[in-house]
């Protein structure tokens, strides 16, 4: 992608700031300082695969599964040492690195297990090798209170021992002389106190010949002298020497242990890089759940949708203090390649440009952005800004001089995958010459098909960004009669800079500004009142446009609801359907069987039970392979059943054509007998109690009452009224 986003352009829009932002959600002082150094992706593959980093991460935090604490402490250093030959660590930095392998461990299998919700931070750590071993080494060696345990070796386990042995010694003789001591009356009243880690008897200055041992001070008054007893003593030195054993054997054992581990140092700098990434990552998650962002979908045309986005930083600080911040939607693309936004000071104008470079910058640079979740935008290989007062006292150069040189590097880097953003422009010279220049540099960036955003109070560029193709007028609203801005983009119109209303809004008297108003030129003032009158009707059409597209919006989701709702019935009877044809089924089978069960209890022949329950499962089997019959799985079963399925087919015609000529020979008949049975009947009289019913009917009856061509049947419950050639003999009335 090789991006090109200079320092200047993160500092107009603010990065840096919302990189110290991200950085205080860092666990790791490593953490902090890589986040505060984070630039735009050069790399697109490098920048998705971050973004669906933090993306996952945040995902987390939306159900049960939430990944394990990942805290550890930096251990380059310690890393760096153990490098060096013949080299050991304190053991408080092997239980640091013991607990970096650990926590690697955790991970690693928590992002294994489960992979189908986190799959690119499972393959970020999977490349990562175990260290389980180099945890378990250093903790068979070292306790959890930074010290080596006896078991290290055995002969620090006998100087161990040994010197709780003199310990004991010590304490013993120096109980025994204290006893003998304090019997003579020697000492005072404090008896002993501590002194350079010996123990000592708190003598009275006037014995201190009387008890034997060596002198290590005394009193401030003098009164009083510590004598560390002759017997004691020699044990000390016992002591001493079994001390410095101890830490000879303990400094032989760290080494060692160094040494075991020396071979893991690649694996466990990798492990390191790799807590340092996934605590950004985190940070970064924190941060977009803080500022409810999320990942808009990146597109390969390019193109800018940012809907309802927010200034994190503006967003931030006004969510403290309790304002509201007003999104912007704003749209780039083919069509609307450069918008040209005008409106009064003050109005939003510059935070709304800010806005669409800043989240267009968070987003290259693997952050997500706080946008509604259809917004959409491409990657831009270049952005370029000039926004705010660029006046360069350590160049002596003026605002103007330094926005025309800022210009220059515009014109010279500027291509159609560019985005730039000037605040003001043209600004800084005279307003018809400054002007007339900045319309040129307009006409260049459109040639050169650049995206962009440019802020102005100039009607000219207004005038040229309605006459040039692909480039739009917008404005910042403005309430005419609280002389309040709305903060709310409107693309389409240019925007009035209210000069004189936002003067008579800041007290200016109207005195003064109908003295302003004259010295303008009568044309002038026309067109600013023609703009703001149109900015007025516009701003009625766009909110009747609102509630309608509201109103829609209401219809579609209730619509949608009631779809959902009879799609779950639909789906509720098909279930219900289903469960009711296997009940049908499994009651069929229940009768079928308690017959089976019926007859053999009746007859207690097996033979009988045997053979009609094997002829009823193959006569079922049957049934189920006309319905499901089973595919053939080898070839020469295949061309069996071809072959099979060929001749039923050629069978079936057969049988269909023979069936045809059947029907036609027996209709022919049926008819023969129709007619003479419609002779029978029409010469039949009917008479009273003859059985009858209607030809189209299946109810029997019997003929109360005969009238000429009508008859009365009697059905037992109730009696109808019939024609007779509706009737049909079912049997004579008996005599």
């Amino acid at each position: 992608m090789n991006t090109q986003i200079s320092e200047k352009t993160l500092q107009d829009l603010e990065f840096p700031t919302v990189l110290q932002q991200v950085a205080v959600h860092c666990n790791t002082l490593l953490g902090k300082e890589k986040v505060e150094a984070i630039i735009p992706f050069s790399n697109k593959e490098s920048l998705f695969t971050e973004l669906a980093l933090v993306n996952e991460y945040l995902a987390s935090y939306q159900n049960e599964n939430r990944i394990p604490n990942h805290v550890f402490e930096d251990c380059t250093i310690e890393l760096q040492r153990l490098t060096i030959e013949n080299s050991f660590l304190e053991t408080d930095a092997f239980l640091t690195i013991a607990a970096l392998s650990e926590t690697m461990t955790v991970l690693k299998k928590f992002l294994e297990k489960f992979k189908s919700y986190y799959p690119t931070l499972a393959q970020h750590v999977a490349i990562i090798e175990y260290t389980i071993h180099t945890a378990q080494a250093i903790t068979q060696i070292i306790t959890p209170q930074a010290t080596v345990a006896d078991q290290a070796s055995p002969v620090l386990k006998q100087l161990r021992k040994d010197s709780s042995h003199i310990r004991g010694k010590i304490g013993a003789s120096f109980s025994s002389a204290l006893s003998k001591a304090n019997a003579a009356g020697y000492l005072d009243d404090i008896k002993e106190s501590v002194l350079d880690n010996h123990r000592v008897l708190a003598v009275s200055a006037m014995y201190r010949r009387k008890v034997p041992g060596t002198f290590l001070g005394a009193s401030k008054s003098g009164n009083i002298v510590y004598i560390v007893p002759q017997a004691t003593l020699s044990y000390h030195r016992e002591l001493q020497n079994l001390l410095f054993e101890e830490q000879q054997e303990i400094l032989k054992i760290l080494k060692e242990l160094a040494q075991t581990i020396r071979p893991d140092i690649p694996v466990l700098k990798t492990t390191l890089h790799a807590l340092v990434h996934l605590d950004i990552v985190a940070a970064k998650a924190i941060y977009a759940k803080e500022t409810e962002s999320l990942l808009p979908k990146i597109v390969e045309n390019k193109s800018i949708y940012f809907k309802d986005a927010y200034h994190p930083i503006l967003w931030k600080k006004n969510k403290s203090q309790g304002i509201q911040t007003i999104p912007q939607t704003i749209r780039l693309n083919e069509a609307q390649q450069i918008i040209v936004i005008s409106g009064p000071n003050a109005g939003g104008k510059s935070i709304t440009l800010k806005t669409i470079g800043l989240l267009q910058v968070m987003l290259q640079s693997g952050l997500l952005i706080p946008v509604h979740e259809r917004s959409e935008t491409s990657l831009f290989r270049t952005i370029l800004s000039d926004i705010g007062d660029n006046q360069s006292i350590e160049n002596q150069l003026s605002t103007y001089s330094y926005r025309l040189k800022n210009m220059r590097n515009f014109l010279r880097k500027c291509h159609d995958n560019t985005l730039f953003l000037i605040d003001e422009f043209g600004t800084g010279s005279d307003p018809e010459l400054g002007g007339a220049l900045a319309e040129i540099f307009l006409e260049e960036f459109h040639q050169k098909q650049a995206f962009g955003i440019i802020t102005t109070h100039y009607a000219n560029l207004k005038v040229l960004a309605n006459e040039l193709p692909n480039v739009v007028n917008a404005n910042m609203q403005f309430d005419e009669r609280s002389l309040e801005p709305l903060y709310k983009l409107d693309i389409g119109q240019a925007g009035s800079s209210f000069t004189f209303e936002v003067a008579q809004k800041n007290g200016i008297p109207f005195r003064i500004i109908n003295q302003a108003k004259k010295r303008v030129e009568t044309e002038k003032v026309r067109l600013d009142t023609m703009i703001s009158k149109l900015q007025k009707e516009r701003q009625k059409l766009q909110k009747t446009a609102e509630k309608l597209e509201a109103q829609k919006t209401k219809s579609t989701e209730q619509l949608q609801r009631l779809q959902d709702k009879e799609d779950k019935i639909q789906a509720k009877l098909g279930g219900f359907q289903e469960l009711y044809d296997n009940n049908q089924k499994m009651l069929s089978i229940g009768r079928k069987v308690n017959e089976f069960l019926h007859n053999f209890f009746q007859t207690n022949n097996k033979k009988e039970l045997t053979a009609s329950f094997l002829k009823w499962v193959t006569i079922e089997k049957t049934k189920h392979l006309m319905k499901a019959p089973e595919k053939p799985t080898t070839k020469a079963a295949r061309k069996i059943a071809k072959d099979a399925a060929t001749t039923q087919k050629e069978n079936r015609k057969q049988v269909e054509k023979e069936v045809l000529e059947k029907v036609v020979k027996v209709r022919q008949e049926k008819k023969i007998v129709a007619q003479k049975l419609a002779k029978e009947r029409a010469a039949y009289l009917f008479q009273k109690n003859d059985k009858v019913r209607l030809i189209d009917g299946n109810a029997v009856g019997t003929i109360e009452k005969v009238e000429k061509k009508h008859v009365f049947i009697n059905y037992g419950i109730f009696t109808t009224k019939a024609k007779v050639v509706q009737l049909e003999l079912v049997e004579k009335a008996k005599k």
